[in-house]
């Protein structure tokens, strides 16, 4: 199967015709309104089943999506906390700089200072900035700004991101 990357999350029906309500997983909800070619799968990736968007809007915040097999409010229920997903090849063209969540998760990350701090396990929107979530051992997950100051290298392909942690940061977690 296909590289996938999930860009929302399918919160309910909207009307009687099968319209799905989605929350936007995505830096852009616009992105939504050029979809075509996308999967329905779970969280994990599992059972993907391709789909083809008719028609994208935005709405408040949310995203209404109609599918070309799903015609009907119950079948639009069915699908009620599914993710969407699409390929890699399908995907927004990142700016230099910039990252999919997923290829930030299981990234070594490395403190100038500390050495190995642990893995990243979700990368989420935190007001203006998002933060990593470290996984380390036996300790309490480390939340970390994810900005150029604190987190100056990423190296997708080398596995890792090299950091230098604001003072105090560390001592809260520990």
């Amino acid at each position: 199967m296909e590289d996938l990357i999930i860009i929302g999350k399918i919160t309910g029906a909207h009307g009687v015709r099968g319209e799905l309500k989605v929350y936007p997983l995505t830096d852009d909800a616009r992105r939504f309104l050029k979809l075509k070619d996308c999967f329905i799968c779970g969280q994990n990736f599992e059972k993907p089943e391709a789909k083809v968007c008719n028609v994208a809007r935005l709405d408040r915040g949310n995203v209404l999506v109609r599918f070309e097999d799903i015609s009907d409010r119950d079948k639009a229920e069915l699908i009620r906390g599914k993710f969407i997903a699409v390929t890699r090849d399908n995907a927004v063209k990142l700016k230099k700089g910039s990252y999919f969540i997923t290829d930030l998760k299981g990234l070594s990350v490395i403190d100038d200072d500390r050495g190995d701090l642990g893995k990243v396990i979700d990368c989420f929107e935190t007001g203006p900035q998002f933060t990593l979530e470290i996984k380390r051992d036996k300790k309490k997950n480390l939340m970390i700004p994810f900005v150029k100051v604190y987190c100056y290298e990423v190296n997708i392909e080398g596995g890792y991101i090299k950091c230098r942690l604001p003072e105090g940061l560390y001592e809260l977690y520990d």
